[in-house]
């Protein structure tokens, strides 16, 4: 493995650590419920909200799983996750309200959902590769990547990101390699001059594989083996965490 010139780091699992919040759903819907009520709709209760809240989550899951066997996935659209996702069977007036409120939901839906911490170590990463030239940038699936962009900025790991590659934004999801590569392209490196870190197999090694990048690293979160099924590429290495990364890296400096 030889040193790259961009580190490309995915966010959750790499970055942060995420925990889900049991409640989030029951929040969201009383959130929902809210502005159906405010619009003067009176057609569901909170609870039926909820529920298809948690359906259309459950789908989504389902069908981000079976993105990650096609060769370039694209990225669904805010819209789409509520109005066909979550909204399927509302009445006209409630699934359209959904729709157009659609980009704010899913804002509100990414706060709510997890709970989000820095890794141990990752500015210590970010600071030394800044040192040594090796630019950073965040390339990652996201429902909404504003709340990954917040998130960054609040803990003051923005000005050490040289770019944010989300989704949501770019309409391409990984394992699509053209992830990658727009990020590249926006660095001005080629992908055989970086390493792609990533905690997933099926999205995060398929995608450095496909881009055809330096080093595919794998770092190891609670999502890792958690393997909708079994994919034929490996990684070039394997971490524990961002301070396991900064050693690898750290070797091919000196």
């Amino acid at each position: 493995m030889r040193a790259p010139k961009a580190l490309l780091l995915d966010f959750g699992g790499v970055v942060v650590e995420t925990t889900r919040r049991p409640s989030w759903a029951a929040e969201l819907a009383a959130e929902v419920h809210g502005l159906l009520t405010g619009a003067g709709f009176d057609g569901l209760t909170a609870e039926d909200v909820e529920c298809d809240i948690r359906a259309g989550a459950r789908a989504d899951g389902y069908w981000k799983d079976s993105t990650s066997r096609q060769l370039a996935p694209e990225e669904t659209t805010h819209r789409r996750f509520w109005a066909d996702f979550v909204a399927t069977d509302w009445p006209e007036q409630a699934r359209t309200l959904v729709t157009v409120e659609a980009t704010p939901l899913c804002r509100r839906m990414g706060e709510l959902r997890s709970d989000r911490k820095t890794r141990a170590g990752t500015v210590e990463l970010l600071t030394a590769c800044r040192a040594r030239g090796v630019v950073p940038a965040v390339v990652s699936n996201a429902l909404c990547g504003a709340v990954h962009r917040d998130f960054l900025a609040r803990d003051g790991l923005d000005r050490l990101i040289a770019t944010q590659v989300y989704s949501d934004e770019v309409g391409v999801r990984k394992p699509n390699p053209e992830m990658i590569r727009l990020a590249c392209r926006a660095l001005g490196v080629d992908p055989a001059q970086t390493w792609y870190v990533g905690d997933n197999y099926d999205r995060d090694v398929v995608c450095g594989a496909r881009a055809e990048v330096g080093a595919t690293v794998l770092m190891v979160s609670r999502s890792t083996e958690k393997i909708p099924y079994r994919v034929r590429q490996s990684p070039q290495a394997t971490v524990e965490d961002p301070r396991g990364l900064l050693n690898l890296l750290e070797a091919t400096w000196t």
